[in-house]
């Protein structure tokens, strides 16, 4: 098996510290607000990665750790007017609605920072004691960067080169711009914690070096986390958990690419930010899984109207070669199915986890169980039992095949460049106080399933199936 090591920048034999056994930490969301498309993004690839460890015989713990104590979390607490435990209840329970839509399984362990706050206090003592860290005069505690001889190898950065800027917070409390704080003061009224200098919080940075430690040991086989975390936070990791310790933090560094909308960016100041319970309103969980299967998990995915398109349409092929055959168990199936079809897939998967190769043979396979529902309907059973079982590998083809194709496709005839020209055509046409043409481009649109959504930002897409 090769894997992709973010940190030597190639692909690598993965040979697991203790044979037979994988140790992964993946970093998890910040609960104060519903998960996104870029979480599921993340979700679903690690999902996969976990279920092909599993399936290829590893014993693997998979810890996905919460963030549930950061600015962001007491403000909207703040914003909200509820309690911070209420909220990241409320937001952490949601998120386990959403990971579970979309076949998503639990991890193993799922630490929550607030609970590992006297861990993560001796981790920062350790670090002052070897002079890796300093007590700031306002309560702060700071991580000395330059100390640690190796700072930015993950993201390939020469620390002397970096300058203060949107990543690096400038204060006069530093030693130096680049020094990253560990534990916070507390303001007035804010959720806090007793601890040698004083009442405060934990840096969030910290957080994830005290908890993988804690739940997996000082040095361990896989570390993942979405692409936004490589710098400054995984950078961050290493070094103070190394500091800390004294060992090698990871052997292998994981990164699953970025959640592109109509090809931008997704922001809300764009308008196109979409959260998994907006997209689950309107599309089968499969098929939006299967579109964040269907590109390689370092790979970018753009999220637009053909690309579900395509989507749905792939899942149809899979699931009407399955229709008319029963949802069977490996012992009630008889007859045998060609062993190139798993060596191929478990080749395409030993390759860093290429689910767009797996997902080849998957097509190719189900051509195989068409050909034989015709020629040789014996031998269906076990071609399609064969099929389920390496679709499950990915978190696909569970359902059954009638009631997923009764749900019916959306028939998308108008690309990205169409729709958008449409959207200015209709904002022309309301700038001119033409509200009938307006109105009718609206309707033209929402009757191919393209919803419009108007806000002070602009105007926004969204696909929902059209009625009838």
């Amino acid at each position: 098996m090769q894997i992709y090591n973010t940190l030597t920048r190639r692909k690598e034999p993965f040979t697991p510290i203790e044979p037979g056994k994988v140790r992964m930490y993946v970093c998890g969301m910040t609960v104060y607000d519903f998960c996104h498309l870029g979480h599921a993004r993340v979700m679903v690839a690690f999902d996969v990665i976990t279920r092909y460890l599993r399936a290829r015989g590893y014993d693997v713990t998979y810890v996905r750790n919460v963030t549930d104590i950061d600015d962001k979390i007491l403000k909207r607490a703040d914003e909200n007017g509820e309690s911070i435990a209420s909220l990241t209840e409320r937001m952490i329970e949601a998120m386990h609605e959403d990971e579970a839509r979309l076949w998503v399984l639990p991890p193993d362990h799922e630490p929550r920072a607030t609970r590992h706050v006297d861990d993560i206090l001796r981790m920062i003592e350790t670090l002052i004691d070897k002079s890796y860290a300093y007590p700031a005069d306002n309560g702060d505690v700071y991580f000395r960067v330059r100390r640690f001889e190796n700072y930015g190898r993950l993201s390939n950065r020469d620390p002397d080169d970096m300058r203060a800027g949107a990543r690096i917070d400038v204060d006069e409390h530093k030693e130096d711009p680049l020094d990253f704080v560990l534990w916070k003061a507390a303001k007035p009224g804010e959720a806090s914690w007793p601890s040698p200098w004083g009442e405060g919080r934990p840096g969030w940075h910290i957080e994830c070096s005290a908890m993988s430690t804690c739940c997996l040991g000082e040095t361990f086989d896989i570390h993942g986390g979405g692409p936004d975390l490589l710098f400054p936070h995984h950078e961050n990791e290493i070094a103070q958990s190394e500091a800390a310790t004294g060992h090698h933090y990871v052997n292998t560094w994981m990164h699953a690419g970025a959640v592109r909308v109509n090809q931008e960016k997704m922001s809300k100041s764009l308008g196109n930010y979409f959260t998994i319970r907006e997209v689950l309103e309107h599309h089968d969980p499969e098929v939006v899984r299967y579109l964040l299967v269907a590109s390689h998990y370092r790979s970018p995915i753009n999220y637009a109207p053909d690309s579900l398109a395509e989507a749905r349409k792939s899942l149809e092929r899979f699931y009407n070669a399955l229709e008319g055959l029963a949802l069977e168990s490996a012992g009630s199936v008889e007859g045998n199915v060609d062993d190139r079809f798993h060596e191929r897939f478990t080749a395409a998967m030993d390759d860093d986890f290429n689910t767009p190769e797996a997902l080849s043979v998957l097509f190719d396979l189900a051509r195989e169980l068409n050909r034989a529902k015709k020629e040789a309907p014996e031998q269906a059973p076990a071609l399609a039992h064969e099929l389920r079982r390496l679709g499950d590998v990915l978190g696909l083809l569970q359902q059954d095949a009638a009631t997923f194709l009764q749900g019916g496709g959306t028939d998308v005839s108008l690309d990205e460049a169409e729709i958008q020209a449409r959207i200015e055509a209709r904002a022309a046409a309301k700038k001119a106080k033409d509200f009938a043409a307006a109105d009718a481009i609206r309707d033209e649109l929402a009757a191919k399933g393209i919803v419009l959504k108007d806000s002070r930002e602009g105007t926004r897409w969204v696909f929902e199936k059209p009625e009838g």
